[in-house]
């Protein structure tokens, strides 16, 4: 059996169908304003970042992707990432369904054009540096594990010389920048509940390597930030 057809199943069919379309595009179908430049902007953004991503790191690092497809698979996942990455997971459905109820229902008052343009920015520079940690990191897991029979190890290179955890870091930004991309002052709510979520698992993940993964103590004593530098 070849790895294209362990990898293309039903659930991976339905799942990529959700993750690159419905969720994307809820804003869209709650609102049915389909001239709402701002979310197809996102979606845009959305599709192209993780169709590109996945395409590059597959390039570098055929194996993670994989790893990333069967990530509720592993019996030595952490038992409280098994809570959090759903969690997480479901934080990013429920800011793009607060913001398309508020915009349907005119909650927030109208933002200007510059920081809907700015949260467009930060979106966009977000899924970079999440891309850039998931093409670098050949161990960038769906699910905190250490990895023993994929030789895990440190990874410091790329955006790992200036945070440990950039991938989280990427995603905090994209996650605060989505309201004001929409114009969704109560999507700040999910957004903000979200990155608590996320300081939590990156906290615990933190600690998670620097006692069962080699070389990760004198690596975070290199790199002293977790996700921003200068603050933590």
């Amino acid at each position: 059996m070849s790895l294209r057809t362990t990898l293309v199943t039903p659930r991976v069919v339905v799942m990529l169908i959700l993750v690159l379309i419905v969720i994307p595009m809820l804003p869209l179908f709650i609102t049915g304003n389909w001239s709402w430049w701002e979310a197809w902007a996102y979606v845009v953004v959305s599709i192209v970042g993780f169709v590109l991503s996945r395409w590059l790191a597959a390039r570098r690092h055929p194996d993670l992707i994989t790893e990333r497809a069967r990530f509720m698979e592993h019996a030595d996942a952490k038992p409280w990432d098994r809570l959090l990455a759903p969690l997480v997971a479901l934080g990013s459905v429920v800011i793009l369904i607060v913001a398309g109820v508020d915009v349907r229902l005119g909650w927030s008052p109208a933002f200007d054009l510059l920081p809907r343009v700015a949260g467009l920015g930060v979106v966009i520079a977000g899924y970079i540096l999440g891309s850039y940690a998931l093409m670098e990191n050949r161990f960038f897991s769906g699910m905190v594990r250490i990895q023993r029979e994929r030789g895990h190890r440190v990874v410091s290179s790329g955006p790992y010389r200036w945070v440990r955890h950039p991938g989280y870091a990427g995603a905090i930004a994209t996650y605060l920048a989505i309201p004001p991309l929409l114009g969704s002052l109560w999507a700040w709510l999910p957004a903000a509940a979200l990155v608590a979520i996320l300081v939590v698992r990156t906290r615990l993940e933190d600690a998670t390597l620097r006692s069962e993964l080699e070389g990760y103590t004198a690596y975070a004593e290199r790199v002293r930030f977790r996700l921003l530098p200068g603050v933590w």
